[in-house]
């Protein structure tokens, strides 16, 4: 029951922290409207019936039945298709329409004017406003992403290779057997037979103090046959020990970790010092500076999802329909991620401390995920607003240098059909990955 209730909750903390991070994205489009004048009728959280609204000024501000998504209606968000039409107010929401959207209520109407409504429309501001409303959405993921990952690698820490021996083997086993019991012709491992135990801190190494394990292993592996000291702190207690590292065979690996092979394809063998100890993983606080490049290779991992997205579907459709095995790195619909959340939530081996930083790191890793995909160029998404107004900006400049007519503003209404044509595809990726994470789930522990 516990393990259902904890699951429970692992989902209901990365939901609200999914919406949370909507409702701040909105709110990046919203606040920078709001400064430059732009009439917004509405700012809603969630699509589907109204639950709860109140209306503040020209704004009603409301809840809907389903939180997956949100908006700000603004008006002239499309600029009228002719000199006759009038003013609508379109969303910023991708679940709504996305032109069209009447959201003036008639409290709204009676307060405020059509004149009054086009001359604060979004598509009368200059075009580098417009890039700084459409890009604000997506800016706030962004820095919601940087907040979360500072606070998991800061505050939490990551699991890392700490100073403090966690094994100590009894024997030497050859690299090229898989077992893990000794025999009895085994030779003893230096580390066992030098005092070695698993809680000693390694201080010092052959004279030399180290702050890392790698710096530790470095030694041994280079010092096959020659005494080395090691001074450990057991409880408190400075010992200072002497390990002679085995020469030993051992596949050698390449900078991913990977086994090198030659060119017969048999897996290369190295000869090296062995001891036979290992680190014990701990949680360490990273830097400041580690930050941003944690967020930066999320990003580039997000990017080349959505440049293989074609062939990873194939395949999460080959796994939803077939024998085959899901990518435990493909996309997953917000099914899938809340398997993971309450997977994760409730597994008994990790700390409570290293569960919570790991839903904290998935709510991360969803705002980096929002704001690699709202800058795809593509209506009804903000890339797309930002792209048509890049053109717009680009037939304006060209048209004054040839010295013709200000063409006036991109009816970007005309890439309506392009738009629903967008809008089903990625329904239907959003239907086919759910089904999968449904039927042929990702899972971490299993």
């Amino acid at each position: 029951m516990d393990t259902v209730l904890l699951f429970i909750l692992g989902v209901v903390v990365v939901a609200l922290g999914l919406v949370v991070s909507i409702a701040l994205h909105e709110w990046g489009h919203y606040y920078p409207a709001k400064k430059f004048g732009v009439y917004i009728s509405q700012f809603m959280i969630g699509f589907g019936p109204t639950l709860f609204s109140r209306r503040k000024g020209d704004t009603e501000y409301g809840i809907k039945a389903i939180p997956l998504g949100g908006y700000v209606a603004m008006a002239g968000m499309y600029a009228p298709q002719g000199p006759d039409k009038k003013t609508e107010t379109s969303t910023t929401g991708f679940f709504d329409q996305v032109v069209g959207e009447s959201s003036l209520t008639e409290a709204a109407t009676e307060a405020i004017t059509e004149v009054e409504i086009d001359s604060r429309s979004f598509y009368r501001l200059p075009l580098h406003r417009r890039i700084i409303i459409m890009l604000g959405g997506p800016v706030m993921n962004l820095f919601i992403a940087i907040v979360l990952y500072a606070l998991v690698l800061m505050g939490f820490g990551v699991p890392s290779l700490s100073l403090t021996v966690g094994s100590v083997s009894e024997c030497v086993v050859p690299a090229t057997e898989s077992r893990s019991e000794c025999l009895p012709d085994d030779p003893a491992a230096p580390g066992a037979a030098a005092g070695i135990l698993p809680g000693d801190q390694i201080l010092s190494v052959a004279g030399e103090d180290i702050d890392e394990w790698f710096r530790l292993t470095e030694v041994i592996r280079t010092s096959p046959g020659r005494p080395v000291d090691v001074v450990v702190d057991r409880g408190g207690d400075v010992l200072q020990l002497s390990v002679t590292p085995l020469l030993s065979e051992r596949y050698a690996f390449d900078e991913s970790g990977e086994i090198l092979v030659d060119e017969a394809g048999n897996p290369v063998v190295e000869y090296v010092g062995f001891v036979g100890i290992g680190s014990s993983l701990e949680n360490q606080r990273q830097s400041v500076i580690t930050v941003l490049p944690a967020v930066w290779d999320n990003v580039v991992g997000v990017v080349r999802v959505i440049a293989t997205l074609p062939q990873r579907l194939v395949d999460v459709a080959q796994a939803a329909f077939g024998p085959e095995e899901r990518d435990p790195n493909g996309p997953l619909s917000v099914v899938g991620v809340g398997r993971i959340a309450g997977e994760i939530a409730s597994v008994e081996s990790l700390a409570v401390r290293d569960r919570i930083a790991s839903l904290v790191g998935i709510v991360a890793s969803l705002n980096v995920a929002l704001f690699v995909f709202n800058l795809i160029p593509l209506l009804p998404l903000d890339g797309g607003h930002v792209a048509v107004g890049l053109y717009e900006g680009v037939k304006r400049r060209l048209y004054r240098v040839l010295g013709k007519k200000d063409p006036g503003p991109v009816n970007a209404s005309s890439l309506i059909p392009v738009t629903l044509v967008v809008v089903v595809i990625l329904g239907g990726m959003s239907l086919l990955l759910m089904y999968a994470d449904i039927v042929n789930p990702i899972r971490l522990f299993s």
